[in-house]
């Protein structure tokens, strides 16, 4: 049980999610901008080669292969809401720390890597609290509707990003974008400081080993068909889109001899996709099914992404854009349908223990892929292996097409995992 109230008319108008919406909203936009000054604070103030570039963005992802999954016990044991507190100020102090070593003279690359790292590190614990808390937060039917709005609102911030802080930039110096990132964490927290539902405390609740209750995410994530197909597809799709992004750049101004305004006017144009899959998650859910609709959106998803590299000049800069818009349309709508079909199957006692089963495999592949782009592009060309990628991308729908997912009009019923749960309580006793 908990302390939500019973919502009515629209979900902005509801003064708790309008706050956790503002406060994630504002630190995804800070984010979205600190992911491009920190590289190029990076490469305008200590000079640094592409390898060290390249090593800033692999550590904000690797805290979900060192920390993923003990991290996911760890918030199962704790109220969400003041886990997510401590992780965005957390944030909010290392990335500020940035630009105060900058304006002293003592910037090191040694410094980016370790706030990437912890910055990391607190967005793992955050994310795996914010999943959970959200369902305590909104009622079970209006989940689909409080993700779309959350998604929809990512994306934009993902949109707008880049271009902030490439101004950011230009008028203030690097760091500025890194400033901006800490401001934005600073709002959230004082957000979700004002956010008024509270979880009911779960009494009587055996104290077990850590070691114990990391197996039973990995078991749930292992024995249930659904959550094994999604983690797998989630995996092999992450590896093919991240290879793929990590040298669009590359592509755009090499092989299409895009100047620095086209490449952001498509990269910008592809992203607001994402937009438009939010704005149709709920109806594609209403008219086709949620299963039968997150099917549809991956097979729209997949093949768009063969247009990006297969033409030359103007054409191709067209195509590419169009492939981006089509990919993230599909990809988006995707997500927030898998995401409310999680937060709807998964028992609350253990949500962050498979959230993070799930997500150490899904985000650890997002580094790997990105290796394995700028290590195949090197070696057989861009264009082709945006193709291959592209290939990857596709062939994952084999994944899904020979899952459980493909006969069922929605999702199935969370009764199916509560009768499971039992069964690995039963186990991890005898």
């Amino acid at each position: 049980m908990t302390t939500t109230p019973v919502v009515r008319g629209g979900l902005l108008g509801t003064r708790d999610f309008r706050l956790l919406w503002i406060g994630e909203t504002t630190s995804t936009l800070g984010s979205s901008v600190g992911g491009v000054a920190l590289p190029l604070v990076a490469v305008m103030t200590l000079h640094a080669s592409p390898l060290t570039v390249g090593l800033l963005t692999a550590a904000a992802w690797l805290p979900w292969l060192l920390v993923g999954l003990p991290a996911g016990a760890w918030v199962d044991r704790m109220p969400k809401r003041p886990v997510m507190l401590v992780c965005n100020s957390v944030s909010m102090a290392v990335f500020a720390s940035v630009p105060i070593v900058a304006w002293l003279g003592a910037l090191t690359t040694a410094h980016l890597l370790v706030a990437a790292t912890t910055g990391g590190a607190a967005r793992v614990l955050f994310t795996l609290a914010y999943r959970a808390y959200l369902p305590v937060l909104v009622e079970s039917e209006r989940l689909l509707e409080a993700n779309a709005k959350l998604q929809g609102s990512e994306s934009a911030a993902q949109i707008a990003g880049p271009g902030l802080a490439g101004l950011l930039a230009q008028w203030f110096g690097a760091v500025s974008g890194v400033l901006a990132d800490a401001i934005s964490f600073a709002i959230a927290v004082l957000c979700l400081r004002s956010v008024g539902t509270r979880e009911t405390r779960r009494e009587g609740a055996p104290k077990r080993r850590l070691r114990a209750e990391i197996r039973d995410g990995l078991r749930f994530v292992v024995r249930d068909p659904y959550l094994r197909t999604l983690t797998a597809f989630g995996a092999m799709s992450n590896i093919a889109l991240m290879g793929y992004s990590s040298i669009q750049v590359v592509f755009l101004t090499r092989d299409l001899g895009a100047g620095a305004g086209q490449v952001g006017v498509v990269l910008a144009v592809a992203s607001s996709g994402g937009l438009f899959g939010a704005a149709l998650s709920g109806r594609t859910a209403t008219r086709f099914g949620t299963a039968r609709g997150f099917l549809l959106c991956e097979a729209l998803a997949a093949p768009m992404a063969l247009l990006g590299p297969i033409g030359s000049g103007g054409t191709g800069l067209v195509l590419f854009t169009a492939a981006g818009f089509g990919t993230g349309l599909g990809i988006v709508a995707s997500n927030i349908l898998t995401s409310t079909f999680r937060q709807h199957y998964c028992p609350a006692e253990l949500f962050g223990r498979i959230t993070a089963s799930a997500s150490a495999l899904n985000y650890g592949a997002i580094p790997l892929g990105g290796l394995l782009g700028g290590v195949l592009g090197e070696a057989v060309g861009v264009r082709e292996t945006l193709m291959l990628m592209a290939v990857i991308q596709l062939l994952s729908l084999a994944v899904l097409l020979l899952s459980p997912f493909r006969p069922l009009r929605d999702f199935p019923a969370p009764h199916v995992l509560s009768a499971m749960s039992e069964q690995l309580h039963t186990a991890d006793r005898s």
